[in-house]
């Protein structure tokens, strides 16, 4: 089993009753029932194939009375009997996951527990959690066949949980534990935006949003890339 499948699994409250959205081939709902972490999975794809894929690796693990799978978009694949208190939304970029789970807010479903796994946006994902009563309970940050990961675990509360630009950039969670792999993503992301920045400066017409918006976060980096040689 990968690293980031063993952190998702380690992240769901045991016994809870989870939707793992866009499940590709169920490999998380067959990890959650062979811990014993989850009572009941809903194992939920867009794509026919991907679903045919999860059906296909569920009947091998013996699994098909446990794991009940679903054709369609995001979370209206989960109905009101199922009890579901839990999502996991993992694989994708940040904007789909807080569109997946916007249309979910529009349709009155906010889940009690949500656990996330953006490839890129993470920022994003924090701000809509933020704004939506969620607060971030827990992240991991992991590094795998050369990309880095960040988890988030939020809960659903009654008020808004204020998070500052930098936890919002590096997660509040992340930045406490900061170490190795932490360092080498932000390194990387700052050498990144230094040649995006100078790429930008050159364009005909400058898109003056972005590069202020680009110029912000290399200050955010380099605040704490220096906190830690300090």
């Amino acid at each position: 089993m990968n690293l980031r499948l063993q952190a998702l699994v380690e992240l769901v409250d045991s016994g809870a009753r989870v939707a793992d959205i866009g499940t590709d081939h169920a490999y998380l709902p067959i990890a959650l029932f062979k811990q014993q972490r989850a009572n009941f999975v809903i194992a939920s794809d867009v794509g026919k194939g991907p679903l045919a894929n999860a059906q296909a690796d569920i009947q091998a693990a013996g699994l098909e009375n446990q794991i009940k799978t679903r054709l369609g978009s995001g979370l209206a694949t989960i109905l009101p009997t199922d009890r579901i208190n839990t999502a996991v939304i993992a694989g994708m970029g940040g904007r789909l996951i807080t569109e997946i789970l916007q249309a979910g807010a529009e349709n009155g479903l906010l889940l009690p527990t949500l656990v996330l796994a953006p490839n890129v946006g993470e920022p994003i994902v924090r701000h809509w959690l933020m704004d939506h009563h969620y607060q971030i309970v827990a992240e991991k940050l992991l590094t795998e066949a050369g990309h880095s990961y960040e988890l988030i675990k939020a809960k659903l509360g009654t008020a808004r949980f204020a998070l500052t630009e930098s936890e919002l950039l590096f997660g509040p969670y992340i930045l406490k534990q900061r170490g190795r792999i932490f360092q080498k993503k932000w390194i990387d992301r700052a050498a990144y935006l230094a040649k995006l920045l100078t790429n930008l400066q050159r364009a005909k017409k400058p898109d003056t949003h972005l590069i202020k918006q680009v110029v912000a976060e290399q200050k955010l980096i380099k605040e704490i890339l220096s906190d830690d040689h300090s």
